[in-house]
């Protein structure tokens, strides 16, 4: 688990002298605060080295090399709890965590009888999702509505100058609205409000949300909220009077076999590195994994001719296994890479190198034609070259798109794909070409 250990002087308004030295832990985006007794000038302190300057005495008399040896020791706590957590397989919670460093460093931890009090809005949130089955991409999605729940409290309090916090209650359908409008501006209060979001954090600034989005985020919030109602927490139902925006697709673009194998021959000898990711997705576009379960894939997912997986979205509710069989450009591509020394099917790279690899590979390839898509900002349809567009998801869609136009049997598809029968994300790569509609007029025949 990665963590990091700041330590700072906590700002106190005006107050430059004697304010106390905070310690701030970040991991799994959560942020654990902790007093650690000590106290310093402003003028003390080293910013960049997060510790007290060489040479300074503090009000009680330490010196800066006393004075930053109790840190280290806080420090050295808090990696050999990390290394506990590791271990156990757990993510602590802010509380657990500070509670634990505090017996670490032989504080006492005074143990109070819980009051009897309702649950507010997010601890009511946090049950939802520790008790509701979620696969862990699922949960890391509901983890960011709830903090952009949590930065919609901060956002209103400011604009109204008045604490403002959300309760299951008094959810209204105008609220809905309001938080909806707060979504999709989000971007600009960013700019205007970065302290929303020094204190609610997310791993990158956030962008311009497109109304699929937005509405992928309500169709959580309404999945929390009738968790609520149905686990007695509440009454209320805000989403009676709100209506959630279908999402808006356009029509699935995949490349076609010819240009999978133009893809697969273009001389990259030039480029030896990228060479090797053009043979990643190729293989790919052969067996239709997800990116995901392609990247956990070792040479013990080949078994007699076929490579063999349990699709990772599918482990938590249904577990099924995929069995594609390999054929003979998938063969060539893994004897290729027979020999490395790794488990690893291939040498891969992160997943978002991959994607520039796959965009550049496809340049080289001159797969540049236009396709059309739709801006998930706006929904109008726009124009673009192929090879600005494609992914690690392109070749997904090339293995099913190819597929169901040579059998037309989304079953059949879907027990090569991982999809479920019926599955409605399954329906949207069944593009209806012009070579399916002759097919199927030449029935009137």
């Amino acid at each position: 688990m990665k963590y990091s250990i700041k330590f700072y002087p906590e700002k106190r308004k005006e107050v430059v002298t004697n304010v106390p030295v905070m310690l701030s832990v970040t991991y799994e985006r959560q942020r654990m605060f902790y007093y650690t007794g000590k106290r310093c000038n402003v003028e003390q302190w080293d910013t960049e080295n997060s510790k007290l300057r060489k040479n300074q005495i503090t009000l009680d008399g330490k010196t800066s090399t006393d004075f930053n040896a109790e840190l280290t020791k806080i420090t050295s706590a808090i990696d050999d709890l990390f290394k506990v957590y590791d271990v156990s397989e757990i993510i602590p919670t802010p509380d657990q965590l500070r509670n634990d460093l505090k017996l670490k460093l032989g504080k006492v931890v005074v143990n109070k009888e819980p009051e009897v009090t309702p649950q507010n809005f997010f601890e009511t949130f946090a049950e939802f999702l520790e008790k509701h089955k979620l696969s862990i991409g699922r949960k890391n999605h509901f983890n960011v509505v709830k903090r952009a729940l949590q930065r919609y409290e901060l956002y209103t309090s400011k604009i109204t100058n008045k604490p403002f916090k959300l309760s299951l209650d008094t959810l209204t359908s105008d609220m809905l609205r309001d938080i909806e409008n707060f979504l999709g501006k989000e971007v600009t209060i960013f700019k205007k409000m970065p302290e929303i979001y020094e204190a609610i954090p997310e791993s990158r600034d956030p962008i311009q949300r497109g109304q699929n989005t937005i509405s992928g985020m309500f169709t959580k919030i309404r999945t929390f909220i009738l968790w609520s109602i149905d686990a007695g927490k509440t009454l209320n139902d805000p989403f009676k009077g709100f209506i959630v925006d279908e999402c808006v697709y356009g029509t699935p673009y995949y490349i076609s076999i010819d240009e999978r194998n133009m893809l697969y021959k273009t001389d990259l000898s030039h480029r030896p590195q990228l060479a090797i990711q053009r043979d990643i997705f190729v293989f790919q576009c052969l067996i239709g994994s997800r990116v995901a379960d392609l990247y956990k894939m070792t040479k013990s997912s080949i078994i007699n001719g076929a490579v063999e997986y349990i699709p990772r979205k599918s482990k938590d509710g249904r577990p099924i296994t995929v069995r594609v069989p390999l054929n003979t450009n998938a063969k060539e591509i893994l004897s290729r890479y027979a020999d490395n020394d790794s488990e690893r099917l291939f040498p891969f790279i992160a997943e978002q190198k991959y994607n520039v690899a796959i965009k550049a590979m496809f340049g080289e390839a001159k797969l540049t034609r236009m396709v059309t898509v739709v801006n998930p900002t706006t929904r109008e349809e726009n124009k673009r070259p192929l090879n600005e567009l494609a992914s690690s998801h392109l070749a997904r869609r090339c293995f099913i798109g190819n597929l169901y136009k040579q059998v037309k049997d989304p079953n059949l598809v879907g027990a090569l794909s991982g999809h479920k029968e019926g599955s409605k994300a399954f329906a949207r790569y069944r593009e209806i070409d012009e070579e399916m509609k002759i097919d199927l007029v030449s029935l009137l025949d």
